[in-house]
């Protein structure tokens, strides 16, 4: 912080020097001028330089009043490099415009009270229009650019870093997704083996040739089995985020369907297992779905409808997999479920570009049954329920821009605007400076134009002055360029333009003794 104070100061001083040398320069004694007038404008610019940095319209202000003091016209070689560099720092450090643009027109309204309160030529309030566009405005949006430009730099080291930021997010958040699909498949098989503790030990529960403290001892390790498939359900519902995306691969199980259906009727639960359709090779991606359908599908009968029989049917053909699921009526009522294991189910089939559907059997049974295309990134045909119909939906949505990128075009627009004011305002200006000084010269040029007939109805001998009805208001200042000589005789010759536009030839009008001495076209 010190050291750029410093360097802040070292340069305000530099500057200080460098603007204070046209003031010693021209307003040296010997050139006119006054030691008080050096003395007064080094301080006047000092000040300006102090306010430089925190208020930049003041210090342009007050080198523009001093300007103004010195000269209606506002071009000063004393001051006209505070002009120029006060008016870069005002575009370059100033953050609106309309305090600028005021003071601008402000300027120029000063300017023409003080043209015709002198009653100097107007010409003199144009020359200061010129020199406020060239000496103030031009810098003052040269700025402005570089302001722009130094904003569009920044906003794009921004941009870079909060993408570094957001791309490291998006790595975090992809490891806790690996994470959660772990911990789901941890859950899927876990749960499935506690199903099966709990089957087998219900079935020792029950079982006549054991003795009353073993059967309680098997209802124990039925219900701890029970209990730690609940617990390990909450525990793995905390880690599933939901932000799985299509096209997600996990790494396929070993087990096959067929090893799946052995073990539950190993564990003492009634599955008929159907294959149909021709053999053939399985994605990886279906194959794990497949598998975690009949898994979970058996792991629910087994805990919701135990004793009732099982049908697992596994049907290829039309490009696809169909897998159904079915289980007869519970002989008892089922206990109550979390629903995870479905929905996760569900997200399983749908990474696998797969539809789920599952519900009642309508013979008091219960079936799940999920179509899977055999061909690596196609649909499963048929039509879709509403949830799938909602998930295409979002998936085929056009992504809305990032507020970076939005951030980043934003940025570029205001840059552009700034170039396109840069340029246009300047010639939009001068323009209509151009504009009005060519109307203010054919105003004045009418008022110096004798028409024809006029001059021609003027008599030799006449009455005449120069403020007669009969002659134009502003007579020329002296006769043209190569001109003849006045006539001898006369006490002077009035000059008038015979054309509106052209400069030559005129009119001359010579009097002597209060009247029409001489006329001719000259010039």
């Amino acid at each position: 912080m010190r050291r750029e104070r410093l360097r802040d100061l070292l340069l305000d001083l530099g500057l200080w020097g460098l603007l204070s040398v046209p003031v010693l320069l021209r307003l040296d004694p010997n050139d006119g001028g006054s030691w008080g007038q050096v003395a007064a404008g080094v301080a006047v610019l000092g000040v300006c330089v102090a306010f430089c940095r925190s208020l930049p319209l003041v210090s342009l202000g007050i080198t523009v009043a001093v300007s103004l003091a010195s000269t209606v016209e506002l071009y000063t070689p004393a001051y006209s490099l505070g002009l120029v560099v006060f008016g870069y720092l005002s575009g370059r450090r100033q953050e609106h415009t309309r305090a600028a643009l005021a003071l601008f027109g402000a300027v120029a309204a000063a300017g023409l009270g003080l043209v015709l309160g002198s009653g100097v030529s107007i010409a003199q309030w144009f020359t200061l229009v010129l020199a406020l566009a060239l000496a103030i405005v031009a810098p003052w949006l040269t700025g402005r650019y570089v302001r722009q430009y130094a904003r569009l730099v920044r906003t794009g080291w921004e941009l870079a870093e909060r993408m570094e930021r957001e791309q490291t997010a998006v790595a975090e958040r992809e490891r806790l997704r690996e994470r959660s699909r772990i911990a789901g498949d941890m859950h899927d098989s876990l749960g499935h083996e506690l199903a099966l503790i709990a089957l087998r030990a219900a079935a020792l529960e029950v079982d006549p040739a054991l003795g009353a403290r073993q059967q309680e001892a098997a209802g124990e390790l039925r219900l701890a089995a029970a209990g730690a498939t609940a617990r390990l359900r909450d525990i793995i519902g905390v880690l599933r985020t939901g932000e799985e995306t299509p096209g997600t691969r996990t790494a396929p199980a070993g087990e096959t369907v067929e090893e799946v259906v052995e073990r539950a009727r190993a564990s003492g639960l009634r599955v008929e297992l159907t294959v149909t359709g021709p053999d053939g090779g399985t994605p990886p991606m279906v194959d794990r779905a497949a598998h975690r359908v009949v898994q979970e599908s058996l792991t629910n009968a087994a805990r919701h409808a135990p004793g009732a029989p099982v049908r697992v049917s596994l049907e290829r053909g039309g490009g696809t997999l169909k897998v159904s699921v079915a289980n007869g009526p519970a002989g008892h009522a089922p206990a109550p479920s979390g629903g995870t294991g479905l929905v996760g189910l569900d997200e399983r089939v749908r990474l696998a570009g797969g539809r789920l559907s599952h519900g009642p059997d309508g013979a008091g049974g219960f079936a799940v049954r999920a179509v899977l295309p055999l061909e690596p990134g196609a649909a499963a045909s048929g039509a879709s329920t509403g949830s799938t119909g909602a998930v295409a939906a979002a998936q085929t949505a056009a992504p809305a821009a990032p507020t970076s990128v939005r951030e980043r075009d934003r940025a570029r627009r205001e840059v552009r605007q700034g170039l396109a004011r840069a340029i246009w305002i300047p010639l939009a200006l001068v323009t209509a400076l151009g504009l009005v000084m060519l109307g203010f010269g054919l105003w004045t040029q009418s008022r110096s134009f004798l028409d024809r007939d006029d001059y021609v109805a003027l008599r030799l001998g006449d009455p005449l002055t120069a403020d007669a009805e009969r002659l134009p208001p502003h007579p020329l200042d002296g006769p043209p360029a190569g001109a003849p000589a006045e006539p001898p005789g006369t006490d002077r010759c009035l000059y008038y333009r015979s054309t509106l536009l052209a400069a030559v030839p005129v009119y001359r009008l010579c009097l002597a003794d209060g009247r029409l001495a001489d006329k001719a076209l000259v010039g």
